[in-house]
């Protein structure tokens, strides 16, 4: 018996600061290893159809093909250092609130039989995977701000740059053992942390590259709402897996956080619906699908900490407030954030991150306790305001090296042919 015992303890695995002893809760694997294929195909090919089909014709295979190559990008960075920089624990009391470590650079020191002390029943391999997912749709949601017009030898580096200096510390603030998550600032599922964040480096980015040649004197429409319906259906279905597997576990608040995410969706594109039509007296197919999206972005941080009455109010507020900064606000300061970024997911994320402060509640999560709107708005005032000088200084770091902008004559051409040496068939 002793020897035995003495055998299992050297089998047990040498555990890092943030990492735990895998107790496998097998129900939750399963769940979220199903979550995370659903957050996967948000980006491909949900995301990807959903821009492809709102620009034109001449820049499809380009803004489809940037959703690609983020997803490239983001899984080897994560690989090699993200994760550890988002989820590590610092030996340096003083940087801890700020910063993991790099001690799983190449993801050393992570095995079979460890796991998140988050999530003490999930592999760690499974929670890096589920992570993972979060990660690249973020970045992916900014290329939406300048479609059209961005170089991809700088998309590539952008994404890189940004994946590690912007995306890794606000995660490691809220959900990682930093310093907001402690000040006790909710986000359930990335209303901060993804949807404020890209909102924000979407707005920057725009502002920054400026407008796309003819933007405000030609009509630029959308080449193919029905590739925007399919992506957006995507990103519905994907959503679920978003919000729900970021329960960690197949129980009860996995359930609440289902049923919210498609109730506020739902709520956000009639309200959507009612402000186009009271304007333009017609409801678009796009409208209505940009609302469905506001929904889901709004309810995402309070997804888990609200009931579904507080996620029918929050999708119903939600649906005008965000076309009111999608056509509104974008047209009074004449900035060109192409495909809304920031107009659905920046002012999605304020509205919903806020209103987690109003609606949360300790009868469906105990963490509820305390919730108010200043917590709320002290995260998003840090998340904002490093997002947004992060973003700045990445650009400038990329115009002096790749480059930021095509040509005129590669825009005016479309970045199809000029870029991919593609093209779809007339």
């Amino acid at each position: 018996m002793a020897a035995g015992a003495a055998n299992a303890q050297d089998a047990a695995p040498a555990l890092l600061g943030h990492q735990a002893a895998l107790e496998l809760d097998s129900a939750g694997a399963s769940w979220l290893g199903t979550s995370t294929a659903l957050v996967l195909l948000m980006t491909l090919p949900g995301l990807a159809l959903f821009y492809g089909g709102m620009v034109r014709k001449k820049n499809v295979i380009a803004t489809i093909t940037q959703s690609v190559g983020v997803f490239a990008v983001v899984s080897l960075v994560w690989f090699i250092a993200g994760y550890s920089l988002a989820f590590g624990q610092n030996e340096s009391a003083g940087l801890q609130p700020f910063i993991g470590s790099l001690d799983m650079l190449f993801l050393n020191g992570v095995s079979l039989k460890t796991a998140n002390a988050l999530l003490p029943g999930i592999p760690e391999f499974l929670f890096i995977s589920f992570q993972m997912t979060f990660a690249i749709i973020t970045p992916a949601l900014i290329t939406g701000a300048f479609a059209e017009r961005f170089k991809y030898s700088a998309l590539l580096l952008f994404t890189a740059l940004w994946s590690l200096l912007v995306y890794a510390p606000i995660c490691h603030w809220v959900w990682g053992g930093g310093f907001l998550g402690s000040a006790g600032v909710l986000d359930f599922a990335g209303g901060a942390v993804v949807h404020v964040n890209s909102g924000v480096a979407g707005l920057v980015c725009a502002i920054f590259l400026g407008r796309r040649k003819g933007y405000g004197t030609e009509v630029i429409t959308a080449h193919n709402p029905v590739l925007t319906m399919i992506g957006a259906s995507l990103l519905l279905v994907g959503w679920i897996g978003f919000n729900a597997g970021s329960a960690g576990a197949a129980n009860d608040l996995m359930g609440v956080a289902l049923l919210n995410t498609i109730l506020a969706a739902a709520a956000a594109a009639l309200t959507w619906k009612v402000v186009e039509y009271i304007e333009k007296k017609k409801v678009s197919l796009i409208g209505m699908l940009s609302g469905v999206v506001a929904g889901l972005v709004a309810i995402t941080p309070a997804a888990g900490f609200v009931d579904p009455k507080g996620a029918v109010i929050i999708g119903l507020i939600a649906g005008p407030a965000c076309y009111a900064s999608s056509v509104w606000i974008k047209k009074l300061l004449r900035y060109d954030d192409s495909l809304d970024a920031f107009g659905i997911h920046g002012a999605g994320g304020l509205i919903g991150a806020l209103l987690t402060g109003v609606f949360a509640t300790t009868a469906i999560n105990s963490l509820s306790e305390g919730a108010n709107v200043g917590a709320q708005a002290l995260g998003l005032l840090w998340t904002i305001v490093y997002s947004a000088v992060g973003t700045l200084i990445i650009l400038f770091i990329c115009k002096f090296t790749t480059g930021l902008r095509v040509s005129e004559a590669e825009e005016a051409a479309g970045l199809d042919t000029s870029l991919h040496g593609e093209a779809l068939e007339h």
